[in-house]
Order: structure tokens, then sequence, then C-alpha cells
């Protein structure tokens, strides 16, 4: 039974989050793009669990659904913690997700971590003192089966690669606990051949998540697995990667990591980026102002990494896309928040699940139910043809499709 998961998101309760975030807005939006099983985030906020409590019961043991059994989404409790603390006379600032087997183990940790003097109201994101190894040590003693998996590994200022922030390895952050991290999250900045020139790697499985701060946007990277029909529940999707099941995780999708915000070295106030051998010459100091560059993912992969681009033993493959309201917007040579663009994708999402549309459905039948002009769009972004300006020092980049003669309407 193939299932697409999206495993770390928000609520309307994070900072600079769409106040859409609500459980059936969220379910809504899973079933119109495909998405099988989604995490609640946020689970360590209040009002938030509260909010989970009050809307979501159990379906299968750790998966939980809406009440009223409006949608056939499932719910996997979760959250993202931000860690900030110093460890070997440097400020860390680690992002973790957690994922919970149960309501009840996620309300243990919370009482766990207010007991420790953290501040759980502030954000739906919490900021914590305790290092990443302090909070997978407190989760552990609750519950051995909570995933801890840090959030988008190469992010500059928040995650554990990171250039500003991090460490050089896994076993550095945490330690003797290292062989219980079973996955790290890729982010949006960098894909699975990048990560695959680390060697220390191939242990773990690689994830992609949405790290969603709209409904819109979940998605734009997820992760597909093979369940069992019986045995569709969070103790599968724990076995799967803590065992390193390479036949029961298929593939991921894939944000193009130019597109992230922090692909390729750069400096946004000074509108300037650059590769990583550009930067080196210029002793990684902006050429325009002389302040230091923002140091992107893959610089720092390049630094880190300890081989040339391999294929790994097992490794679990990955399907790029770009969404399918880009390129609706791009055919009709619009804004993706058009009045044309949005009905459009809601006529055709009404119709077939947006993963469906962007992987699976055939150009004849493409063609049937977006017309040629779109099918032709869909089938040039399977085949990678596209033009790329890559994201620098929080600016995201841009993957635009090769089209021919881009459609021009004034319905905006």
């Amino acid at each position: 039974m193939k299932i697409i998961a999206d495993l770390h998101i928000h609520s309307k309760y994070s900072r600079g989050c769409s106040r859409g975030l609500e459980l059936p807005v969220i379910a809504q939006w899973c079933q119109r793009k495909g998405i099988d099983l989604v995490t609640t985030g946020d689970c360590t906020h209040p009002k938030w669990l509260e909010s989970i409590k009050e809307s979501l019961t159990e379906a299968e043991p750790g998966f939980y659904q809406l009440k009223d059994k409006s949608s056939k989404t499932r719910f996997i409790i979760g959250t993202e913690i931000s860690c900030i603390y110093k460890q070997g006379d440097k400020c860390r600032r680690i992002h973790i997700v957690l994922l919970f087997p149960s309501i009840e183990a996620a309300e243990k940790v919370n009482q766990a971590l207010i007991a420790r003097g953290c501040n759980l109201k502030s954000d739906g994101r919490p900021i914590i003192g305790l290092s990443a190894k302090e909070l997978a040590k407190l989760c552990w003693e609750v519950d051995k089966n909570i995933l801890v998996i840090p959030a988008h590994a190469w992010t500059p200022w928040f995650s554990i690669f990171g250039s500003k922030s991090g460490f050089d390895s896994i076993e550095e952050c945490f330690e003797e606990l290292s062989d219980r991290i079973y996955a790290i999250e890729t982010g949006l900045s960098s894909d699975p051949p990048m990560n695959w020139r680390l060697s220390q790697l191939d242990k773990v499985f690689l994830v992609s998540n949405s790290d969603a701060h709209s409904p819109a946007n979940l998605g734009r990277e997820a992760n597909v697995f093979d369940f069992s029909e019986n045995n569709f529940n969070y103790d599968e999707l724990l076995r799967i990667l803590s065992e390193h099941d390479r036949k029961s995780f298929l593939y991921t999708i894939e944000f193009f990591p130019e597109e992230g915000k922090y692909h390729i070295d750069g400096h946004a106030d000074c509108g300037f980026s650059c590769l990583p051998e550009e930067s080196i010459k210029n002793n990684n100091r902006c050429p325009k102002c002389g302040k230091p560059l923002i140091l992107g993912v893959l610089n720092r992969v390049n630094a880190l990494a300890d081989r040339e681009n391999v294929q790994p033993e097992n490794f679990v493959t990955y399907k790029s896309i770009i969404p399918l309201q880009e390129i609706v917007a791009a055919v009709y040579g619009v804004g993706k928040q058009s009045k044309k663009v949005i009905q459009k994708y809601l006529e055709m999402t009404d119709k077939i699940k947006e993963f469906s549309i962007l992987l699976d459905v055939d150009e004849a039948e493409l063609n049937k139910l977006a017309g040629s002009e779109l099918a032709t769009a869909i089938m040039k972004m399977r085949r990678g043809e596209i033009v790329i300006v890559a994201g620098y020092d929080g600016i995201y980049g841009k993957i635009e499709l090769k089209l021919d003669k881009p459609k021009q309407d004034e319905l905006i």
C-alpha cells in the first residue's frame, strides 16, 4: 500500500504561518494533493495540542483522523523544536523534528520540558535551552519509540550541519545516542545526491518534508512508503526507519534544491550570489561591500564531503517536482495566486490528486485533463527541462520550465 507522508509541517501557532493551518483545512489540502499521512506539527504548543485532542481520534495505532471522519487523511503527532545552546565554545542552533507514538507520549514530553523551564507557549516551534542530545535523552526517557530527526539538516543558521551553528557529524551532536538517530531531513536546499557525498550518512535514511507554513505548501517535499494493509501504524513507520528497510521506503519527492533559499553563497543586501569556488577566490567575502558571505548548503556539503557523486548501496531514489500551481502559472504567464491559476488548479485536482498529475498520469490522460499546453509543461518537468536560478542568503531561487511560447493571459 503506497503511502505519501509529509512529516514536518506547522500550525497557525507558529510565527510567520498561515492562520488557515487548522486540522480540517490541512486534511482537505492533503486529500487534494494526495498526501495520506501528515504530521500535526506544533504539538508542544498548549492551544494546538488542545485542538489536536478535540479534533482527532486514533484510527490505527499511533495514527489519527478527524473525529467526524470527513477525511481519509491520517495524522501523526509531531512537532519541531529549536535548541539553542553552547557546546565546544560555540553557540549551537539545532532544529529537531519529533514524532510521537501517541498523544499521551507528547503530553508527557511537554510536561518534562516545562519542568526543565522551557516556555512552550511562546511559539508553535518553541526555543529551548537544552542541547539536541539532552532533548533526545528526555524524549526517550518518556518513550523509547519517539522518533528524533534533525530538521533541514544543512540550513546555515538552524541545523545539525549548518555552517553557522552546526556540527560536522551526527556523532559530534548526539554522541553516544547517535545510533538512535535513524533519519535526517535533507531540507529544501539539498537533495539526496548532495547528501550521498557524505559516507557518514549511508547509515541513516534521508527524509524529505515540506516544513509547510501554509496549506498550499503541504507536500512540496514528501516521502513515499510501502505499508502492508494490515500494518499501517506508527510502529511500522518506526520499524522502516530504524531497520533501514529500503524495500518499504520507495522514494522521496523533492523540491529542486536550487530553489531553496540557502542553496549557494551570497549576500542578499548587495544582491550578490556565487558558487563555492568563487567564494573561495573572494575569501568568503562579498566583493561589493566586503562583508562576510552567507555560505550556503552547497558550500557546506563540499566542506564535509568525503567522496564524489556516488549512489550508495541501498540508496533511496527520488523524484523532483515543480508544484502544479507554479506550472499552471508558467503556462498562463501570470502569478501563481491569480484567479485564473487557482481556478484551473482546483478544477484539475478536483478530478485527480496533484501528485498523481505530476508523477503518474500519462500524457494522453494529461491532455484530456488539462489541455495540450499544460500536459506538455508537466512532461517537460518530469524530464527536467528547466532553467535554474539558485537561491541564496534567505532569497528563494527560481525554477522555470523551458516553454517554447509561454501563454500570456491578462486575467489576474
